[in-house]
Parts: C-alpha cells; structure tokens; sequence
C-alpha cells in the first residue's frame, strides 16, 4: 500500500504541507480536497515524484505511474491518436483508440492535430491518454474541470469504468465528483 510519512514542503517563507501522512489502499481511489492554493497539486506533484519533500518519506511509490495534469500537457503539432501513442506504443489498434476517444465524446478526432482541439476536447484526449497508458498508480489533477456539464458526466462514468479496481489519486474542488468515483476524500 503506497504511503506517506510526515511530508512537509515549503516554498521560500511559506510552508505548503507539514507533516502530512497518509496511507493510500490499493485498488481504491483517494481524492485530495481544499481550498485554492492550500497545497493539493504540490502533495500531487511530491507523490508522482516531480517534487522533492523537504522531510518525510514515500514508500510503495515505485510504481508505473499514468497521470492527468492540471494543464492537459499534450504535443500540440501531434494527431490526438499520436499523442495517446506516446505512452501506449502499439499495445492500441487505430480503432481501439478510436472506439475510446468516441467513449468521450471525441468522434473522429483520432487524426486531428491537438492544435485544432477546443480546451475542453485536449481534456478528453488527455484523460483518454492517461486511462489507456500502462499504470499502478494513476494521479488525476482536477481531470474534469472546463467540461460542460453533459460531457463532464459522460467523462466522469468513463473515469469510472476505466479506473474499476485500480489505485488512483485525485485532486478536486468538486465532493460530487468524490461520491461519483466512491473515494474516499483526504481534506487539506
């Protein structure tokens, strides 16, 4: 099970986390809640391994790791299918990912370049990437935010289906998101 033990981290004078422990069960889903700027995409960042605690520990976070950012972080000159590609290889046939990104809502992007993609659709296409790559542990950094309420259900059960019995982490403002994926919430 991975764990934290007693994870502080400061930015200059100001101290983001102090002495934050946590265990997170395998197979389930933990979301992070709090107000803005009160240190959820920081914790995020620590347990991905993108950041340096200043003390504590991580253990059991040697895992494949697939994650949604806050910004969607895809090739902007690449198709939708090239970027999905980027971390699947050839495990998926252009009609799988096509099946998928049709799950989302994304008919008939797979060749588009993301530079054409709308804000909402990168969205989609980077979830879409993140459920098909090879993980332990999945982060999600506020996976539905700029979706529309229709699409963001849509998304949301897509989530759900896809993360069934996997261990996944979440960052959101959203409690209705929470009781949607059954997590248990870790309030900062």
């Amino acid at each position: 099970m991975p764990k934290a033990e007693k994870i502080c981290k400061s930015f200059s004078e100001k101290t983001v986390l102090e002495n934050f422990t946590h265990d997170f069960p395998e197979g389930k889903t933990t979301a992070i809640v709090g107000q803005s700027g009160c240190g959820k995409t920081t914790l995020l960042s620590i347990l991905m391994g993108l950041i340096r605690p200043d003390s504590g520990a991580l253990i059991g976070f040697d895992k494949t790791i697939s994650a949604v950012f806050q910004e969607d972080r895809l090739c902007d000159n690449l198709t939708v299918s090239a970027n999905i590609r980027l971390v699947t290889g050839k495990r998926y046939s252009k009609a799988e990912i096509e099946k998928e990104l049709c799950l989302v809502g994304l008919d008939g992007c797979a060749e588009k370049p993301v530079r054409e993609l709308s804000g909402g659709m990168k969205r989609r296409a980077a979830i879409v990437r993140a459920m098909l790559a090879e993980s332990e542990l999945l982060f999600l950094d506020e996976p539905f935010k700029g979706l529309d309420i229709d699409t963001k259900q849509t998304v949301m059960e897509y989530v759900r289906r896809k993360t069934e019995g996997k261990t996944v982490i979440f960052v959101t403002h959203d409690r209705e998101e929470c009781n949607f994926l059954a997590a248990e919430i870790i309030g900062l």
